[in-house]
């Protein structure tokens, strides 16, 4: 299939990926059978979906490309949500009085920040030490969020501001009732984010991510700085996290210590297992159905995390790549199961 894909004229490619995207931002509009929700607001699932994807295409960087397990994406996420809310909010001790537009870059930085912060004493450990670092990160954010006097707990923090911007009747675009606005901002923010990874990929940063991911030791040995590279990816996809956080509070409005629990920074992670970690499609795939399965078929949303298991141990067995996996990733998971299968048959 990638093969048959190559093969076709570049500007056929890119005529094709153009369509697609005009056919995203229309989707909201097009009364296709069976895909719009029932039950829930179709715009504003979607919205979520773009969300989601937009996570998934940072902790893609730092699980997929560097090969860090993060299990606390979380906490950057509520970082980026947070800041907006502190910042922007009138019920905020905090509050500025800068714009949105301004008040997102902050949110990016402070993101970015933590993720130096956090990565600077631990990304010299590895696996599943890493792991459960992270782990901790994302559970005491919460419990940052859950006590501190300023971002209130569960009381939480209203008036989040949101994009700027009114139609001709004087309504504000991005409001409450119509949510299409809010889901074409992210679907263009999205959009520009994997661009972005994308060149980072086939760059000096992103051949140095994947050297690091197959062999760590290795790659130092090949001149690589291994520490400098995995502090990068931190930092970038913390920055995409807080990204993602931001435009979620913009979007809802309110935001409290409830919507930060480390069952959602799992499913970050199961959405780019699911879909095959260091493949930008396969993420994409993955943060799709995760996100927008429950809300089509709601009466189920309460076993999601069961079927999310279940569904991750097949995956894992059967297909441990994911569902659409990058080729290198691919070849690599390939090698390490002969290497094991000769081993085993060493040793019998």
């Amino acid at each position: 299939m990638r093969s048959r894909w190559r093969a076709i004229p570049r500007p056929v490619r890119i005529l094709f990926g153009v369509a697609v995207a005009v056919f995203f931002y229309l989707l909201p509009n097009l009364a296709i059978p069976l895909i719009p929700t029932p039950d829930t607001n179709f715009a504003s699932v979607l919205f979520t979906v773009a969300v989601y994807v937009l996570v998934g295409v940072g902790l893609n960087v730092v699980i997929g490309l560097a090969g860090l397990l993060d299990l606390g994406y979380i906490g950057f996420f509520a970082v980026g949500a947070y800041s907006v809310a502190i910042f922007g909010s009138p019920a905020s001790p905090l509050a500025t009085k800068y714009p949105w537009l301004m008040l997102i870059p902050i949110a990016i930085a402070l993101s970015m920040v933590s993720g130096v912060i956090l990565g600077g004493p631990t990304l010299r450990l590895r696996g599943d030490y890493l792991a459960i670092v992270t782990l901790g990160f994302g559970e005491i954010v919460r419990l940052i969020a859950v006590n501190w006097s300023i971002t209130k707990g569960q009381i939480g923090i209203p008036s989040v501001p949101a994009p700027p911007g009114h139609w001709g009747n004087g309504d504000p675009i991005f409001g409450i009732i119509d949510t299409r606005p809010f889901y074409w901002l992210a679907l263009t923010v999205v959009l520009i984010c994997m661009f972005g990874v994308k060149l980072l990929e086939s760059s000096r940063v992103g051949r140095s991510w994947l050297a690091i991911r197959e062999d760590e030791d290795a790659a130092e040995l090949m001149g690589v700085p291994a520490f400098k590279f995995k502090l990068w990816a931190f930092a970038i996809g913390a920055g995409l996290g807080g990204l993602s956080g931001a435009l979620f509070a913009s979007r809802q409005g309110f935001i409290n210590s409830n919507s930060f629990d480390v069952l959602t920074s799992m499913l970050f992670v199961a959405a780019v297992v699911l879909g095959g970690a260091g493949n930008l499609a396969g993420v994409t795939l993955g943060a799709v159905l995760i996100s927008y399965l429950p809300e089509r078929f709601r009466g189920f949303a309460d076993k999601r995390f069961l079927v999310f298991g279940l569904a991750l141990i097949v995956i894992m067995i059967f297909r441990p790549q994911g569902l659409i996996p990058s080729r290198r990733r691919a070849v690599e998971l390939a090698d390490r199961k002969r290497e094991a299968a000769e081993e085993a048959t060493a040793n019998v």
